[in-house]
């Protein structure tokens, strides 16, 4: 049985849109099949609704196998949608799929309105949110490939001027004009973003070749990554409570008992995360698949079933951009909000996670020290002597970050006891001494 619509009005501030304009007011569409969670489905697309700074007015669902091929519903529910459409004096229709060319044109036809589907709808989030050159040009890319192949004129009026073999209308001529200056623009921006990977595999292989190791947060959107990265790091990103609030990667380091550690927080995922997206935002997935370690972040304090769906569809994006073999903990966030009976049935039923609360920091150590744990091979412990006169190879090893446990001056120099990496160790080989103690030590 069909889930009859839902005729709501909200209100909104004018202070939560840009320079204090009235935001626009969205009815919502959904195609879904018999015996799907409605309420599920339509939450999260009230969600990305508001956080694209629309007001949603009106839902209207239609339970069917599949979307018709020509209208999205089916006809009965299209004059529905027409009447529902008028009633809420919606000004744009949101669907909640990615809408064939021929399902949007028919569907902005009949209301004589704006359509956005889903893809479009988060590449707006998108386009709000970026903040770096490289994330701009990501979002105009992935908009450009998206709007390609649904650009038809809007001209329609002169295109009978001309017709008949070996002529061609004005409108038809601009469009085709419209359509090359959008591949050329797709190019430019292909090669600088080519030109941006190559820069960031620069830095990228810097950070290798001092052999820190580094840690990617990937999970959900909005589960507490960015939170997360603040509190092992001290960084200051933004941590808003709104979907896709992170769209550049962000790298930063902390340090636990003497070593260095590189944590980079992602784009967050979503269900049905648009192909365009995947591929356009290749610079953060990049980040995740050069990691050496993804935590995934989980929101604890859903129910379990959203939590479920939500970790399907991380595990699924991962798979797609083949990161599916590198090494992944999972990360239990906001556990501040459950109560002893949800942290036991938590722990019960996700044993190998690690509980944490990013907000609180509970739990924050015992995760620095899996962390930790898993990279303890690529550190020793070494004990140096470094003469006074060689007091660059002193300003060399400060500059490592925090590895020097203890230091002492001494007649001949400073000695050193210190956890360095493999590659350092080889490289301040020639100040390397014997003997546990530094009061005994000798050269060796």
């Amino acid at each position: 049985m069909e889930r009859a619509y839902r005729h709501t009005l909200s209100i909104t501030r004018r202070s939560d849109t840009p320079e204090g304009l009235e935001p626009e007011k969205g009815l919502l569409l959904a195609v879904l099949p018999r015996g799907a969670d409605a309420e599920d489905e339509l939450g999260e697309l009230r969600e990305l609704t508001r956080t694209a700074l629309v007001v949603p007015v009106g839902e209207l669902v239609q339970q069917r196998s599949r979307p018709d091929q020509k209208t999205y519903v089916g006809k009965g529910k299209l004059e529905e949608l027409k009447a529902l459409y008028a009633e809420c004096e919606a000004d744009v229709l949101i669907v909640d799929d990615e809408l064939d060319p021929t399902q949007q044109k028919a569907l902005e036809d009949a209301l004589s309105t704006r359509v956005v589907d889903r893809t479009q709808l988060i590449l707006a989030i998108f386009a709000q949110h970026a903040i770096s050159a490289e994330g701009k040009l990501q979002v105009e890319l992935a908009q450009l490939e998206y709007n390609l192949p649904r650009m038809r004129g809007m001209w329609k009026h002169l295109e009978r001027l001309g017709g008949g073999v070996g002529t061609r209308g004005p409108g038809e001529s601009q469009l085709e004009s419209d359509r090359r200056m959008a591949r050329h623009r797709v190019t430019v921006l292909r090669a600088r973003l080519k030109a941006l990977r190559a820069q960031r595999g620069v830095r990228r292989k810097e950070r290798k070749r001092a052999e820190v190791p580094t840690v990617a947060l990937a999970g959900y959107t909005n589960v507490g990554k960015s939170t997360l990265l603040n509190a092992l790091t001290g960084a200051d990103v933004s941590v808003e409570n709104r979907l896709f609030e992170t769209l550049d990667p962000t790298t930063r380091g902390f340090d636990y008992d003497g070593k260095r550690y590189l944590v980079t927080d992602t784009v967050g995922f979503i269900r049905r995360l648009p192909t365009q997206l995947v591929q356009g935002f290749a610079s953060t997935l990049e980040e995740t698949l050069v990691a050496d370690l993804i935590l995934h972040v989980v929101d604890s304090s859903l129910p379990e079933d959203r939590m479920r769906e939500q970790i399907a569809a991380v595990d699924a994006v991962l798979t797609e951009i083949g990161g599916e073999d590198l090494p992944i903990t999972l990360v239990m966030n906001k556990i501040d909000r459950l109560d002893p009976l949800g942290e036991r049935r938590i722990a019960n039923r996700f044993p190998d996670a690690i509980c944490v609360s990013a907000a609180t920091g509970e739990g924050l150590d015992v995760l620095r020290e899996h962390v930790a744990t898993l990279f303890a091979d690529r550190y020793e412990d070494v004990r140096l002597l470094v003469p006074y006169n060689e007091g660059t190879a002193l300003s060399a090893l400060y500059a490592l970050g925090a590895p020097i446990d203890e230091r002492r001056d001494t007649d001949e120099g400073v000695l050193i006891r210190a956890k360095l990496s493999h590659r350092d160790s080889r490289r301040f080989a020639r100040y390397l001494i014997a003997g546990d103690d530094l009061g005994s030590a000798a050269i060796t």
